[in-house]
């Protein structure tokens, strides 16, 4: 009988160093369409690439040649994902498929046909992970989530988010975003930390429900905001082991747990939260499985990030089976979207 992606990638990751592993749970940015930098920046130590807008080339043909150069670079391929709402985040500018501003308050089969055809221009593109479905719920127009989220209702929001993962189906990797739900949490994550007393009791009957039901549908990748609900933890979720616990035990995602880009809680202006290095130990250690960093990101900083987990991991601030279950989620999705493999 075949071994299952998650056995292959427990023994893969059972025959990798410390730093090695270190590197699979860091995913990365570098700029430019010119392969050979963005390859350069998984030789040097991360593991997985965000294209943002200065990646992205002339037409799907471009950039299908750019993203099979970075894929062929290890094996199984890394991680390529991408910030694909439509709308308001569109990367690709040949996307003009509807966002949610148009199909707020949609039937469902509408927001299905958007990330169906959505999937197919992403792995067309050679991309396999989508930063894209959005499952927060704003509490009005004022919110700047908004024009980006599927409504102001729980449930409608959760049929949405429901819909989109069922369109991306099993061609595209799914990711719900910003848990535990930036709607709750009013402020811009881009320069501050948003901040709710919403309780945990109130968050269930609220903002969990859009990303209960994208768990439920199957959506591979939970991405965890740097919102602080302090009726639940002070610590900001992306850092907070008691969220990654609500995630994995209350909510049951089995998935890949990713931060929201380190570099946004670097910027939040609060001096516990300077140091890129310690953000990314601290999100591994608390639950995190993958750790994302682009603002601010050099290669130099995305180097140390990789060095310092394996440090915090050899001098056991990490525990060695924390740091190793995140590397086999992560594995296990590269060989899930590796078609060579």
């Amino acid at each position: 009988m075949p071994q299952t992606d998650e056995a292959r990638a427990a023994a893969l990751v059972a025959g990798m160093s410390t730093i090695e592993r270190a590197g699979v749970v860091v995913m990365g940015h570098a700029p430019g369409t010119d392969p050979a930098p963005l390859v350069g920046l998984l030789e040097s130590g991360p593991q997985g690439l965000i294209l943002m807008g200065d990646n992205i080339a002339a037409d799907p043909d471009a950039q299908r040649l750019v993203s099979d150069a970075v894929a062929s670079s290890a094996t199984p391929a890394p991680l390529i994902a991408i910030d694909e709402e439509g709308g308001d985040v569109t990367r690709l500018p040949w996307d003009g498929l509807p966002s949610a501003r148009e199909l707020k308050g949609a039937d469902p089969s509408a927001v299905t046909a958007a990330f169906d055809a959505r999937a197919d221009l992403l792995g067309a593109a050679g991309i396999t992970v989508n930063f894209g479905i959005v499952a927060d719920v704003p509490p009005d127009e004022g919110s700047f989530i908004f024009s980006r989220a599927y409504g102001t209702d729980p449930e409608i929001v959760a049929d949405a988010v429901r819909a989109a993962v069922a369109g991306e189906g099993d061609r595209i990797l799914s990711t719900l975003k910003h848990f535990p739900g930036h709607g709750a949490a009013s402020g811009d994550s881009h320069s501050s930390i948003p901040t709710t007393d919403e309780t945990y009791v109130e968050w269930l009957g609220s903002d969990a429900v859009p990303f209960a039901a994208g768990i439920d549908e199957g959506a591979e990748l939970v991405m965890v905001g740097h919102l602080r609900f302090t009726g639940v933890d002070e610590r900001p979720a992306s850092l907070s082991p008691e969220w990654y616990r609500i995630l994995r035990d209350d909510l049951g995602f089995e998935g890949v747990a990713v931060t929201d880009d380190l570099g946004m809680l670097t910027s939040s202006g609060e001096a516990a939260y300077a140091d890129p290095v310690a953000n990314a130990t601290s999100a591994l250690g608390a639950g995190a499985d993958l750790v994302l960093t682009v603002v601010g990101a050099s290669a130099e900083e995305h180097a140390r990030i990789v060095d310092g987990i394996a440090a915090a991991t050899e001098r056991g601030e990490i525990p060695a089976d924390r740091l190793a279950e995140a590397a086999e989620r992560v594995m296990t999705l590269r060989l899930a979207a590796d078609p060579g493999e």
